[in-house]
C-alpha cells in the first residue's frame, strides 16, 4: 500500500513520531493532497501546540493545502499573521514566512507591513524565508524591503532578492535600477546575472555594454541569453554568430551551452524581425 493509500491519522503519526526527516516531505504531500476539513483542522490544532516539531508540520501542511484551489485560504492566512505574532523559534518562523509566500496574492497593508519588520533581522533563515514572502507584491513597502535585501551580506539573500526586483515585478522606477545597477558587478554570479536580467527587461541602456562584456568573457549563462533576448538589440547578432561560428568548431565547448547559444540567435532573430514588423 503506497502512501497516498494511508489514512489520515497514520501520515500525521508517521510525522510527528519519526525521528529521521527523511520521509518528511513525501508524507506532508500527501496530506496537501487531502483539503478536507479533517486535516485542516489537524493542521491547525498542530500550529496550537507547544512542541515546535509539531507547529512546523501544521505549518508546512497548510502551506499548500489543496493546491490550486486552497479552501481554507482566509483562514489559514489568517492563522499564519496570528502565529507571526507569537512564534519566537527562528526555524519555525523560517517555515511560517516561506509558507506566506505560497499564499501572498491578497495580502492587505497591515499584513505586508508586518512582513517588512522583519528585514533587521540578524536570522539567516528569518531573512531567507522573508525574501520569499515578499516576492511578487507590487506593494511599493514590500519593494523596498527586497530593495533593501538585495545588498544583504548573504548571497542567497541577494540572489532572491534581486531576481525578486528585477524579473517578479514589472514596476520602473529610479530606485529599482539603481538596485539593480548596484549587482550589476556582485561577486555572486546568479545575483549579478538577476540583476543584468533585470536591468535587460527595463530597456536600461546601460546593460548593454555589461551585456557586452560578459559575452566576451566567453562565460555562458541561460540568464545571459534571457537578457539578451530581453533587451533585443541588433548589435548583439553579429557577436553571437561570431561566437558560434568559433565555439562549433571547438572541442571543448559544452554541446548544450552550444545549444543554448543557438536558440538565444535564433530567438533575438524572430524578435528583431517582429520589432521591425511593428516598427
Amino acid at each position: 500500500m503506497g502512501r497516498n493509500d494511508w489514512t489520515d491519522e497514520k501520515l500525521f503519526f508517521r510525522l510527528l513520531n519519526n525521528k529521521s526527516d527523511r520521509t518528511y516531505w513525501e508524507n506532508i504531500s500527501a496530506l496537501r493532497k487531502r483539503p478536507t476539513h479533517e486535516v485542516f483542522d489537524k493542521c491547525i490544532e498542530l500550529t496550537f501546540s507547544k512542541d515546535p516539531k509539531a507547529r512546523e508540520i501544521g505549518i508546512d501542511t497548510l502551506a499548500q493545502l489543496g493546491t490550486p484551489l486552497r479552501p481554507f485560504y482566509s483562514d489559514t492566512i489568517k492563522r499564519f499573521f496570528e502565529l507571526l505574532e507569537t512564534e519566537n523559534d527562528p526555524e519555525i518562523l523560517k517555515s511560517l514566512l516561506i509558507a506566506i509566500s505560497h499564499n501572498n496574492e491578497q495580502l492587505n497593508q497591515a499584513q505586508i507591513n508586518k512582513l517588512c519588520e522583519f528585514a533587521n533581522t540578524d536570522n539567516d533563515g528569518i531573512k531567507e524565508g522573508l525574501v520569499f514572502s515578499l516576492l511578487r507584491i507590487k506593494n511599493p513597502f514590500a519593494i523596498d524591503t527586497l530593495i533593501k535585501l538585495s545588498s544583504d551580506r548573504l548571497d542567497y539573500v541577494r540572489d532572491w532578492a534581486t531576481f525578486g526586483i528585477g524579473s517578479m515585478i514589472e514596476k520602473n522606477n529610479r530606485k529599482i535600477r539603481a538596485a539593480l545597477w548596484a549587482r550589476v558587478n556582485d561577486k555572486h554570479e546568479d545575483t549579478k546575472y538577476e540583476a543584468i536580467v533585470g536591468l535587460a527587461i527595463r530597456k536600461d541602456a546601460r546593460v548593454k555594454g555589461i551585456i557586452k562584456r560578459e559575452l566576451l568573457s566567453r562565460i555562458y549563462s541561460t540568464s545571459l541569453f534571457e537578457a539578451i533576448i530581453d533587451f533585443g538589440d541588433k548589435d548583439f547578432l553579429p557577436l553571437l554568430r561570431q561566437h558560434f561560428k568559433e565555439d562549433n568548431a571547438s572541442k571543448d565547448i559544452n554541446p548544450e551551452w552550444l545549444k543554448e547559444l543557438k536558440e538565444c540567435i535564433s530567438e533575438l532573430g524572430r524578435k528583431l524581425k517582429h520589432q521591425a514588423k511593428d516598427g
